[in-house]
């Protein structure tokens, strides 16, 4: 109720004559989509295929429509079959994405000291023979 409170409060700063009508709600309707996280997914493909209610049910109660539902199930059963099948890639978290930047870096300066040694090494040698 809140949201759409703020939405009818924005929209007295906008003229409504300035907007047809059919892009005024697409606008609150992007405004007020929900947004579902990974956990809840799962969470609401397990209920339908636990079988704790019909599928339509579900989606009502969570204010989805059986398509995005039924997205959602072949999408979890897609991962579960790749990695039954032994497919165990998976995506970095942040965390790890900046530690293995963090090893780059360091590797990076250890050849650059290196390569620099070497040059280094070389000069020397060809200047006492």
């Amino acid at each position: 109720m809140l949201k759409i409170n703020q939405l009818i409060m924005e929209d007295n700063k906008i003229e409504k004559h300035q907007q047809p009508a059919e892009s005024y709600i697409k606008e609150i309707k992007r405004k007020t989509r929900s947004r579902f996280l990974a956990e809840e997914k799962v969470r609401i493909v397990m209920m339908g295929i636990r079988g704790e209610g019909k599928v339509s049910e579900i989606c009502h109660q969570f204010g989805i429509v059986e398509s995005l539902y039924y997205k959602w199930s072949k999408d979890f059963m897609e991962a579960g079959k790749r990695r039954l099948a032994g497919d165990l890639m998976r995506e970095a978290n942040t965390t790890e994405v900046k530690q293995l930047r963090q090893h780059l870096d360091e590797y990076k300066h250890m050849v650059g000291e290196q390569a620099h040694e070497i040059r280094m090494l070389k000069k020397s040698l060809n200047g006492n023979i």
